[in-house]
């Protein structure tokens, strides 16, 4: 059987989980996220905890127990504590700014590159720290991925647009004064 699939998922207090025929809604205090039901999987709540199980022994079911279990686990966990990213732009004369729902990254181009919030997401910057935040995990993680895909960190200088957590492998650059 499945390891993740077979967790039950806590609801805490203040978190409403309603599983219908197509999805499963679950309100908290930061908002509300859906996520699709599998029809070969069983969802129950009782006690406090939702549980994930298989109605059948399929290849098909047991690939998607541990995946329905953890996408309704992080609708539960966004809606109570939400998700957020830490990007750092490095380089002399890259800047960013978050101008109401749009950020501007100046990194290196002829002109700023503006890249819009989607609804539900949050972005703030403290110094070169830009810091996405929201209650959709994917929303979130394709954000960040998508302003740093504007310009990669490169390995000589590591001038870029990093996670705050990504280290750099740095080479060395041309030698000179061979003979």
């Amino acid at each position: 059987m499945s390891r993740i699939g077979k967790l039950p998922i806590p609801v805490p207090n203040g978190v409403e989980v309603r599983i219908g025929a197509d999805v499963v809604e679950v309100k908290g205090p930061k908002g509300s996220l859906s996520t699709p039901v599998c029809s070969l999987l069983k969802y129950e709540l009782a006690d406090g905890h939702v549980t994930v199980s298989r109605l059948e022994e399929s290849r098909e079911s047991r690939s998607q127990h541990g995946l329905r279990r953890t996408l309704l686990a992080n609708c539960i966990e966004g809606v109570t504590k939400g998700f957020s990213k830490a990007l750092e732009v490095i380089g002399v004369g890259y800047r960013v700014a978050v101008k109401g729902n749009i950020i501007e990254l100046a990194v290196g181009y002829s002109h700023p590159v503006l890249v819009e919030l989607p609804d539900g997401i949050k972005a703030g910057v403290e110094g070169q720290v830009l810091t996405i935040s929201g209650t959709d995990k994917e929303l979130v993680g394709e954000l960040a991925a998508r302003i740093r895909r504007i310009r990669k960190p490169e390995p000589y200088k590591g001038k870029g647009i990093k996670y705050a957590t990504e280290t750099i492998r740095r080479k060395v650059g041309k030698s000179g004064g061979k003979k």
